[in-house]
């Protein structure tokens, strides 16, 4: 499963090279492939972040500081309206966040019943990003992780199996209102001829 993520998240970073990223994973697993330099990994320990930074919330971490965010399991436990109001003020305007979240229509569920994660419907992580300040971007909720049958039926089409899959997938922008210029003013031009 976070083998699966693990490719989305790198891709995901590679695709926006410029900017610093902020990785707040489950663990300390070791990252596969080479994410792009100018990039901070954390991994929660209890309600604590273990990594190059070793810190609580709020996190120390500069005012729209990264242009991507990844979110990765670390607001399965219940943990999350802090956290999610933290990656939003250190996203830079423009900045993307992929929260990375357990599905609660998966048969996968059973692996993590008697744990202290709780899956929510992709709906309500929506409207919790909205509440962070953020905007959805990327469309509909992408699903990964292992299906149970490896090839489509006609009875099952792929999109009834994507939603068994056992992650949910929800991307957001932070986004700034543009100030609203001026007025314009209006010119009178002079045409030679003086007032009667």
């Amino acid at each position: 499963m976070l083998a699966a993520e693990q490719e989305v998240i790198v891709s995901s970073l590679q695709g926006r090279p410029a900017s610093p990223w902020l990785w707040l994973a489950p663990d300390s697993v070791a990252i596969g492939d080479d994410p792009p330099p100018r990039g901070l990994r954390l991994h929660r320990r209890g309600d604590a972040f273990a990594g190059p930074l070793q810190c609580r919330l709020p996190l120390p971490l500069p005012t729209e500081a990264f242009g991507s965010v990844v979110v990765q399991h670390v607001l399965d436990d219940g943990a999350f309206h802090e956290l999610l109001m933290e990656c939003a003020r250190v996203l830079e305007p423009g900045g993307r966040l992929w929260l990375f979240a357990l599905n609660p229509w998966s048969p996968y569920r059973a692996h993590w019943r008697k744990s202290a994660q709780r899956a929510r419907d992709p709906r309500d992580w929506q409207s919790r990003l909205r509440a962070a300040g953020l905007h959805l971007a990327g469309g509909e909720v992408r699903y990964l992780g292992p299906v149970w049958r490896a090839e489509p039926t006609a009875a099952q089409p792929p999109s009834v199996l994507a939603g068994l899959r056992a992650i949910c997938l929800l991307e957001a922008e932070s986004r700034v209102a543009a100030l609203i210029p001026p007025a314009p003013v209006q010119r009178r031009w002079n045409t030679g001829t003086a007032p009667a």
